[in-house]
């Protein structure tokens, strides 16, 4: 048994010596610290007991394979006590959602070296409402440079086993981007968090970013967080090439109107982010005309419809579709990989489409009477069904091939108040996730499944999720 000093202040015990942990049955953890079920105590390993004090009270501390639990140390005399026993239950926090520790001490003018030793702190990442994380801090108080020794050792070698967790990152910053506030943003919101948690970071700063949110909430220390503790989202990406030429990867692209408002927008950078999107929209509508195009796909077929297919029987060339093609005048077309839920769509661009199942979205507004397809846009903003008009129609795809028909866009060079807003030397503009891109003949868009892996929410809370795009 270890030996304890009396206050709790000190613990002279020796590491890594396994011990029954404190009963846990019925239990009821702190909400505070609670994350998820209650780890199950009594088959775990222990690899420390001590004691601390936390918040005001001296208590049991007991560091297992996936838990730190706390109890305050009761009296003898109020042993039996159920009230008492109802307001000092365990606690715990799980392993998983430390994501720093360091050495707690005090620090005066006179003081010269180290500072006083005052205990441990761990900094750990908490689960709020509204797919929100924040970071929280929780005190081990103890005055033994020994003992605390012992368990910062244990919690540093704890955290080097998560393997997942990035050691260093290239960080790109658009100086442009969030009312040309990012930069403030980064250095005042993300960069200590990221030196808390002991990452090495190299800072550029870029014009041109391509960043999705998968984590449901527009939320930087939510984002920062995901980062720093590792969580992966395998994610679908796009390529989008021409003849003979690869161009980019993306994952997702409207050509036509969302084209075109995008080349609009680029061209009126002096205005505020908002201002500049509401001007493309309406004069992007304005001058609305449809292109003439070829649209070439291949259906989607699942891994497991083939497998089936091909138990049964069929001939290998008819387990996969052929390429279907359709033509005429289109008002827009989208592909999109993800589903891109944001403030303007709250079912999203593409509502069915999945982050990681292999297909992309196919959606087609062919020509229509501008109050039509005004309609269809207002749609994405309801819980209405966007996709319920005559002139709409939606495929899931594996591959598409749009192929522009040259000089029958109908535009007229006078009709021009800048370089990208309309057909211009045979160039179509196309946007790729916020991005313009542009185009002379036909582009290949092809689907590759669970391709990177970005710091986002994990498979079993993606769910209802929403994923924020960057269009416009």
């Amino acid at each position: 048994m270890p030996r304890r000093r009396r206050g709790g202040r000190v613990s002279a015990l020796e590491g890594g010596r396994e011990e029954e942990a404190p009963p846990a049955a019925g239990a009821v953890p702190s909400a505070q610290w609670a994350s998820g079920r209650q780890p199950e105590a009594a088959a775990e390993l222990i690899l420390l007991r001590g004691i601390f004090e936390i918040g005001r009270d001296s208590c049991d501390v007991v560091l297992s394979e996936r838990a730190l639990r706390w109890q305050p140390i009761r009296p003898e005399r109020l042993t039996g006590d159920s009230k008492y026993d109802f307001l000092h239950k365990e606690e715990f926090v799980e392993l998983k959602d430390i994501f720093s520790v360091k050495l707690k001490r005090r620090y005066s003018i006179k003081q010269q070296g180290s500072g006083t030793l005052l205990g441990i702190t761990l900094f750990i990442c908490l689960k709020t409402e509204k797919n929100k994380l924040k970071d929280s801090t929780l005190d081990l108080i103890n005055l033994s440079e020994d003992h605390c020794d012992i368990w910062f050792r244990q919690f540093k070698k704890i955290l080097a086993g998560f393997s997942n967790r990035p050691k260093s990152l290239k960080i790109l910053l658009n100086p442009q981007s969030h009312k040309k506030e990012a930069t403030q943003v980064y250095y005042e919101k993300v960069e200590p968090l990221l030196k808390i948690a002991g990452i090495k970071t190299d800072v550029t700063r870029s014009t041109n970013v391509l960043a999705h949110s998968l984590h449901g909430v527009s939320h930087v220390v939510t984002a920062t967080l995901h980062i720093i503790m590792g969580h992966i989202q395998p994610v679908d990406v796009c390529t989008f090439s021409t003849i003979g030429k690869f161009l980019r990867f993306g994952f997702s692209a409207m050509f036509g109107f969302g084209g075109r408002a995008l080349a609009v927008a680029e061209n009126h950078r002096w205005m505020s982010p908002n201002q500049r999107m509401d001007f493309a929209i309406m004069k992007a509508l304005a001058k609305l005309k449809p292109e003439e195009c070829e649209i070439s796909f291949l259906p989607f077929n699942s891994s497991q419809d083939l497998e089936e297919r091909r138990a049964q029987g069929y001939p290998k060339s008819d387990c996969n579709n052929q390429w279907q093609m359709i033509q005429g005048q289109f008002l827009n077309v989208s592909i999109m990989a993800i589903p891109c839920q944001c403030s303007v769509a709250p079912r999203g661009l593409a509502p069915n489409t999945r982050l990681n199942n292999g297909s992309m979205a196919l959606i087609t507004a062919r020509n229509t009477s501008r109050p039509e397809f005004i309609k269809h846009l207002k749609r994405y903003a309801s819980i209405k069904n966007q996709f319920n008009f005559p002139f709409v129609d939606t495929y899931t795809v594996e591959e598409v091939k749009v192929c522009p028909k040259s000089n029958s866009s109908g535009h007229h060079p006078e009709e021009d108040h800048g370089p990208h807003e309309t057909a211009s030397g045979n160039c179509f503009p196309w946007n790729v996730d916020g991005d313009l891109m542009q185009v002379a003949s036909e582009v290949h868009v092809r689907v590759h499944p669970r391709l990177i892996n970005l710091y986002g929410r994990s498979m079993e809370e993606m769910n209802d999720s929403k994923v924020t795009c960057s269009c416009l």
